[in-house]
């Protein structure tokens, strides 16, 4: 098996517009969360978001192309962008039809799909769809695209699995790369959900806070006071490479890929299991993979979406597979800053603990004051303020409605 490295990384988010603004952003502890300004959402139970500011696409794309994407995708080839130039791949030290795209989205185009059935319904009832719709809406299109505007044949497609898609989609570009089928696979995800749809239809599933007078610190997992996730918006881009041609042309390194895990909760379609099961397995499988053992472990970035069910099953699981080194980790939910990406959650996150093990910082949970009584206040959730810590290795969760859990661990890299 061929050892997988990331040698590029990029990001749109709620707190930053590329990585080095969100390595900043992540140690001061921001919180992107405020009032919507994608629509007017005075009707709605929930009026705020986690939305991308002061984002300007012809830095990277062409104004002309962005016309025919819907927002998720602008935010994916964005994103990519950057990160292919972070990587410095090039025609020259890189075979294309050896670089391949695995890039997926929870939702996909639905800004693209909610605008064409209001203009239908606003309309004469004559069906005057545009012949982009589709092509915008698709979730599977983003990666099309990447492939298409960087000319890379290899492997293309699209994880789906809710908000599991990003771990996943690294998985899968981890697993290709280590087999030798791809030298180099641009992976990710991207998520345009701040639209009346989506708000709306989480909102009635009860799924979002509804702290409409102090949106900044409605993200806040672990706290008693929580009441559901904040919607985020936004793309993340890894560049994942076999270490034998990363060497070969001196690409600079970032960390390693060492071990992934995809399991089923088989129990219900929103909730978690009760005790965890899945979730208890699916990071002992990433732990057996990378040949750790869980004293091995830094940094747990978790899942953390600020939903009373959802945040103790995470950190009773995590209290099952660590033991008492669980008392020793560093965990946090930058889900605090940035809200929950659905589908680029993963990704998001994985460049988060990146970051982290760069850095020798831990990002902090912040919003937090109320401690939960239900939760054991002896683990480090990392509140408030980034902590200083040797990272050597980190642990990435998420997981998604159907039952869908994912797990990656990231490591310092050493030859």
């Amino acid at each position: 098996m061929k050892r997988v490295v990331i040698t590029g990384m990029g990001t749109v988010n709620p707190i930053a517009n590329n990585v080095e603004e969100y390595r900043a952003a992540l140690r001061k502890g921001v919180s992107g969360a405020g009032e919507i300004t994608r629509f007017d959402a005075e009707k709605f139970k929930t009026q705020f978001a986690c939305e991308v500011k002061d984002f300007d696409s012809t830095q990277r794309l062409d104004r002309k192309e962005t016309r025919r994407l819907d927002l998720y995708s602008i935010y994916a080839l964005y994103s990519a962008a950057e990160a292919i130039e972070d990587a410095g791949i090039n025609p020259e030290n890189s075979d294309y039809t050896r670089i391949g795209v695995v890039y997926g989205s929870g939702i996909g185009g639905l800004r693209s799909l909610e605008k064409e059935i209001e203009d239908f319904t606003n309309g004469d009832g004559t069906p005057r769809y545009n012949p982009f719709m589709i092509p915008k809406m698709i979730s599977n299109i983003a990666a099309g695209h990447i492939s298409i505007q960087h000319g890379f044949g290899g492997i293309n497609f699209a994880p789906v699995s809710a908000c599991a898609t990003g771990n996943h989609a690294i998985g899968v570009a981890f697993d290709n790369i280590r087999l030798g089928r791809n030298d180099i696979i641009v992976t990710g995800g991207a998520e345009a959900g701040v639209t009346k749809v989506a708000i709306g239809a989480f909102g009635n599933m009860k799924a979002l806070s509804q702290r409409n007078d102090d949106p900044a610190t409605a993200s806040r997992p672990f706290d008693a006071e929580r009441d559901g996730f904040v919607m985020g918006e936004g793309a993340g881009t890894l560049i994942l490479e076999s270490l034998e041609h990363a060497k070969a042309r001196g690409a600079k390194i970032y960390a390693e890929v060492v071990g992934t895990g995809a399991t089923a909760d088989a129990h219900h379609i929103t909730a978690p299991h009760p005790e965890g099961e899945g979730v208890i397995r699916v990071m002992n499988i990433a732990l057996e993979e990378a040949g750790m053992q869980p004293e091995d472990i830094d940094y747990i970035n978790v899942h953390g979406t600020s939903t009373p069910l959802g945040d103790i099953a995470e950190l009773t699981a995590i209290k099952e597979v660590f033991g008492e080194h669980a008392y020793d980790l560093n965990i946090s939910s930058t889900k605090s800053m940035t809200g929950h990406l659905l589908g680029a959650a993963g990704a998001i996150e994985g460049i988060a603990c990146i970051i982290a093990i760069n850095d020798n910082f831990i990002p902090p949970t912040i919003n937090h004051s109320n401690p939960d009584a239900d939760i054991d206040e002896k683990l480090n959730l990392t509140l408030n303020q980034a902590q200083e810590r040797k990272v050597r290795t980190a642990m990435n969760n998420g997981f998604g409605f159907g039952g869908h859990n994912s797990t990656v661990i990231f490591k310092e890299f050493t030859e």
